[in-house]
């Protein structure tokens, strides 16, 4: 894994946040939005504008975007239950 992913991995980990390393690409991980905890809402594909919330974009929590842009990362959904996290 390169070294922005790895940094960003051990971040979103650090906070809870569903993390998973996908066995097919071992470069890059991906997050879980089947995951949420009723602490935590890490990501709604159904709620993408989360009204609550100024900082979700496109039904991801702030907290993973912030940390995903400080290692020029984004989330983008595979599917409803996962975000794949590509470079910027």
């Amino acid at each position: 894994m390169k070294r922005n992913y790895y940094y960003a991995y051990n971040a979103l980990k650090k906070i809870g946040c569903p993390v998973f390393v996908d066995p097919d690409d071992e470069q890059r991980f991906k997050i879980s939005a089947e995951d949420n905890s009723d602490k935590e809402i890490w990501a709604d594909f159904y709620d993408c504008m989360h009204w609550e919330h100024d900082d979700w974009y496109f039904g991801v929590n702030g907290k993973i975007n912030r940390i995903l842009d400080k290692y020029d990362l984004y989330a983008e959904w595979q599917n409803p239950g996962c975000l794949c996290v590509c470079e910027a």
